[in-house]
């Protein structure tokens, strides 16, 4: 029998399918589903720093200290007393969730800036939260505001959330870091204990009839994976911090991509949306079937196997891919006479 296990931020779990955060994790029928089907652990959707900021009534104030938002800006923020649960109410739901499941359950924490919001990751681990993943999603419009200042900013937030929990925490980031690699380390050194990489980019949309921005959400596909894979693979050996893939797993070959490059885990939100919770059955069968068929005892010994670490050819991650894909595409060009 293939041993599917996998440790994620020091928690035992029965296989690396993990549900993210997603509006499927907000329900406790469905929190049931995930578990029942094959999810090893759960992410619960997000606690926003805006939500925590509208209870002690700072959110206006916050908006207009702003240099960037304007009076039209305020509007573009969704109403958060009915956009998701409030702050007591994710708390109770943490405890609920913890209750009524035998699965890890991983509490989701968003925000960007330090203050009294982080006191609630705190108050999410008294919960009974096993983990904390904490959502950093930034994007710097101020064009004064240096690398240096952002990268701080991120390093700050970390060290001060777990300063105060026990429990485990990883991080959430996106890809735009001038050296992403150097980053992945500051932020374990700062107290990370896993990466979950990468955030998705969510980029609006013009409507050029009523000339207005508007949101714009599209569900991931499995051409996004390539981007994790790189950065998840070079990093596998130089770092001790557990590493998360998440955007563009939709497949069983993406699971085993993921674990080949060197994840703990490959989580999922876009491809349960679409194909339902049920597909995490049929998931976890075809990575087993193929486990077995290449002759694999278990998952762990995937992990890393393809990392830029244990490749014959390392630099297939470096400037010797860009120059060997350029030329392998002139290649296949017709001659012109």
């Amino acid at each position: 029998m293939i041993n599917l296990s996998t440790n994620y931020l020091g928690l035992k779990l029965k296989s690396p399918l993990v549900a993210s955060s997603s509006p499927l994790c907000k329900d406790l029928a469905n929190l049931r589903r995930l578990e029942d089907t094959g999810a090893a652990a759960v992410v619960l959707e997000s606690l926003f720093e805006e939500q925590i900021m509208i209870e002690s009534n700072d959110l206006d104030r916050n908006l207009w200290q702003s240099a960037d938002v304007s009076a039209e800006a305020q509007g573009y923020y969704p109403d958060f007393n009915t956009y998701n649960l409030g702050p007591e109410k994710y708390l109770e739901h943490i405890s609920q969730a913890k209750k009524a499941l035998g699965i890890p359950v991983i509490a989701s924490l968003n925000g960007v800036s330090k203050g009294g919001w982080i006191d609630y990751a705190k108050q999410m681990a008294q919960a009974g939260a096993d983990a904390l993943e904490l959502n950093v999603y930034f994007v710097p419009t101020d064009i004064t505001q240096s690398a240096n200042d952002i990268e701080n900013m991120y390093l700050d937030l970390v060290a001060a959330v777990t300063a105060i929990v026990k429990i485990p925490v990883a991080v959430k980031i996106g890809p735009y870091f001038s050296s992403t690699g150097n980053m992945a380390l500051k932020l374990e050194k700062a107290g990370a204990d896993g990466l979950v990489m990468f955030n998705r980019f969510y980029q609006p949309d013009f409507d050029l009839e009523a000339l207005e921005v508007v949101p714009h959400l599209v569900l991931s596909r499995s051409n996004e994976l390539k981007l994790r894979l790189h950065w998840v693979a070079i990093l596998f050996g130089k770092i001790k911090a557990d590493m998360a893939i998440t955007g563009g797993v939709h497949t069983a070959e993406d699971v085993l991509k993921s674990m080949a490059a060197g994840a703990k885990v490959a989580m999922l939100t876009s491809a349960l949306l679409e194909q339902g919770i049920g597909y995490l059955k049929t998931l976890e069968s075809e990575v087993r079937e193929w486990l077995e068929t290449h002759e694999y005892n278990s998952i762990e010994q995937m992990q890393g196997s393809l990392s830029q670490k244990n490749v014959a050819h390392p630099a297939a991650f470096e400037r010797a891919n860009y120059v060997k894909v350029l030329n392998s595409y002139a290649l296949g060009l017709p001659v012109v006479k």
